[in-house]
């Protein structure tokens, strides 16, 4: 029977550690712990003369290892692939181990950007299916193909140039909509004794038109070759896409010529503007509309108690000037009520300050500092919060992103590309310490 005290040596992929049986016990069933049964040097790859277990293992993963049977603390190295730190763990039998809580939230942020690329994936992931149930119809050839050219500007040369007509459309019938709302009320008040105000009128109605039933046939496209018809008709753009086709449908069918009926029609218009949006798709900024759109609902929870917060300010420092005004009793002043009171608490706490409101006595004055300081310590720290959120959310994004160019790229491109001279230099030093140290 051996001591608990009795060392025990361990070669991990050339380099030796040593530590006590005791250390190895700590937590029975594992790989390390049956190192110390007695059936372990016949079922273990043991040296007998040198003493020693071999492991073919990463030595510096396995330093994280041995240290977790040491401290009871697991790390994990932040040079580490995750998935490759589960493997380790895995072969060591420890793979149900909790991390410290300093590794816990890395990894927690590390598997941030993979949710960034849930609606990515489930496009694909829609396409393979629908691809799969029917592989020799000529709608599942065509359908990634058509779907990439509306959806993916950057995919072909061919889908640049469609998004840049789309693009021209959506400026077109944006100024369109401007000048048939800003001069329609003008153009009927002149229509009863020149023509020429309701001929232009007609004119920018047939150009709205055609812009109109470009998009329609846009709008079926999409519709038609999405990978999902739930997600699609359940986004925001979408919906507004659709409604925003009614307008000149409306004046067509129902021959509108009462001014008031114009004027209802435009209020549907306004959803032309939201089809600049898709500009953002011939830049990168899907990539940041996607992060900061996970970081707002991460961020939720935080969210809500902020605005708690910001109103119970509100309630209390519009109470406490209204009746620091009311005391005074001047007559020029403008709180005569708490809704006046809330309204200037509000704008002094988001440090906007119209002017249009401000207290005269000087415990008010002394009360409004107090606010617009609450008001910057209320704001600045949670902003602070979601940058750094973002910010991190944001470079793991964008190296996936790069990560995965550099999968589409072709190996011949990618190992004819040189090697600097300087980093050439560097790996040969490199190499030759680790020869070195290994040799030792």
């Amino acid at each position: 029977m051996k001591s608990n005290q009795e060392k025990v040596t361990l070669n991990i992929g050339g380099v030796r550690f040593q530590t006590y049986l005791s250390t190895l016990q700590a937590f029975p069933g594992t790989k390390l712990c049956r190192l110390t049964e007695p059936q372990a040097f016949s079922s273990l790859d043991y040296d007998s003369n040198r003493k020693e277990f071999f492991f073919d293992r990463n030595a510096n993963l396995f330093e994280e290892v041995l240290n977790y049977y040491r401290t009871k603390h697991l790390h994990c190295p932040g040079d580490v692939c995750e998935s490759v730190w589960e493997e380790e763990m895995a072969f060591w039998g420890i793979q149900g181990a909790a991390f410290a809580p300093c590794c816990g939230q890395a990894l927690k942020k590390a598997d941030e950007p993979t949710v960034l690329d849930e609606e990515e994936e489930e496009d694909v992931q829609g396409l393979l299916e629908q691809a799969q149930g029917n592989r020799n119809s000529c709608r599942a050839r065509w359908q990634p193909k058509i779907w990439a050219l509306f959806e993916k500007p950057r995919s072909s040369f061919s889908a640049k140039c469609l998004a840049a007509a789309f693009l021209f459309f959506n400026i077109s019938i944006c100024i369109l909509s401007l000048l048939i709302s800003s001069n329609m009320g003008r153009i009927y008040q002149h229509q009863k004794t020149n023509d020429s105000p309701k001929q232009i009128l007609r004119a920018l109605f047939y150009l709205e038109l055609s812009c109109v039933l470009w998009f329609t046939l846009e709008f079926i496209i999409r519709a038609t070759f999405c990978p999902n018809k739930k997600k699609f008709l359940m986004n925001p753009l979408n919906i507004a896409d659709f409604l925003s086709l009614f307008p000149a449908y409306i004046e067509v069918i129902s021959r509108v010529t009462s001014s008031r009926s114009l004027y209802w029609s435009s209020f549907f218009r306004v959803l032309y503007f939201s089809k600049l949006l898709k500009m953002l798709k011939l830049l990168e900024a899907p990539v940041m509309f996607r992060v900061l759109s996970y970081t707002s609902r991460s961020l939720l929870r935080e969210t809500l108690i902020l605005l708690m917060v910001f109103v119970l300010e509100i309630i209390f420092f519009g109470i406490l000037v209204f009746y620091a005004e009311f005391i005074q009793e001047d007559p020029e002043s403008f709180f005569g009520n708490l809704f006046s009171s809330f309204w200037w608490a509000a704008i002094t706490l988001t440090t906007v300050g119209y002017g249009d409101i401000y207290p005269y006595s000087t415990c008010s004055r002394i009360i409004g500092i107090c606010v617009a300081l609450s008001g910057i310590l209320t704001i600045a720290v949670p902003t602070a919060l979601f940058y750094i959120k973002f910010k991190g959310c944001y470079d793991a994004a964008v190296v996936k992103e790069k990560v995965k160019q550099m999968k589409k790229t072709p190996p011949a491109l990618r190992s004819s590309r040189k090697v600097p001279a300087i980093g050439r230099e560097e790996a040969t030093i490199s190499q030759r310490s680790h020869i070195h140290h290994s040799g030792n």
